[in-house]
């Protein structure tokens, strides 16, 4: 399944991707889902990040690609150690200029549980937590 999530900052875009680091990580995560940051590499491909969820649960993702352009930065985490029900986590975080101090923000994020009903369940969890982040982007890139 598919979330798809555009959030507009005034700030030019290369600053905002500056900002793209492990406080900015934590501060992204709902209050309800409290996380331990265990690793944080970067943006970069090759990059890191290693989360701890509730109950001991590891989340493994690796940055599987990044780009810059005069137009964009990208980059891809890919979840390589997933909590159940996950199977399959994909989200490329869009970083893209609308003018010298706007930005669009894009969450653009494909996973699957292999089941599709679960997915449709999850889906409405997923997509609040999300949509969670659309003010914490606009304050923090203020």
């Amino acid at each position: 399944m598919r979330i798809k999530i555009k959030t507009k900052v005034n700030k030019d875009y290369k600053a905002v991707f500056e900002q793209f680091d492990k406080d900015l990580f934590l501060a992204l995560n709902p209050p309800i889902m409290p996380v331990k940051l265990l690793r944080f590499d970067g943006c970069k491909t090759g990059d890191e990040v290693h989360i701890q969820l509730p109950f001991k649960t590891l989340w493994i993702s690796d940055i599987t690609e990044f780009s810059a352009s005069e137009k964009e930065i990208y980059f891809i985490d890919e979840g390589r150690k997933l909590p159940f029900p996950l199977k399959k986590w994909k989200h490329k975080h869009r970083i893209i200029k609308l003018s010298e101090n706007e930005t669009l923000i894009v969450d653009d994020i494909n996973f699957s549980t292999n089941f599709i009903l679960l997915d449709i369940l999850i889906y409405p969890t997923l997509f609040l937590q999300f949509l969670y982040r659309k003010p914490i982007y606009k304050k923090w890139f203020a």
